[in-house]
């Protein structure tokens, strides 16, 4: 009979990312498959703006959307929101602000 190895303790299913935009916060989408999905349309860590909205509708369900659209970001604006929210879903820990220094040792 094989190992079984339970890791549910190790995961989280309660607990999406959130974003903070002036005073609206933001629940992000980071499921997995939505996550690899958007992270093949990214080149070389930029994105094409043909794909813009198809990150949008990948990271933010109907009830965001709607918040998001709210706020009437310009493009610009609009832009930094998916590609700040996407990198650091795909790319790191979300509850970490900037970057992290590595100690020197001597």
């Amino acid at each position: 009979m094989s190992k079984l190895i339970d890791i549910t303790d190790k995961l989280n299913f309660e607990e999406k990312p959130k974003i903070k935009i002036k005073d609206t916060v933001v629940e992000v989408n980071n499921d997995a498959v939505s996550m690899l999905k958007v992270a093949a349309l990214f080149d070389e860590e930029s994105i094409k703006t043909s794909d813009i909205y198809s990150v949008y509708n990948l990271i933010f369900d109907e009830p965001q959307r709607e918040k998001i659209e709210a706020l009437k970001l310009s493009f610009k604006d609009f832009t930094t929101l998916i590609t700040e929210t996407t990198k650091n879903i795909i790319g790191g820990d979300e509850d970490t602000e900037g970057e992290t220094a590595t100690p020197a040792t001597t």
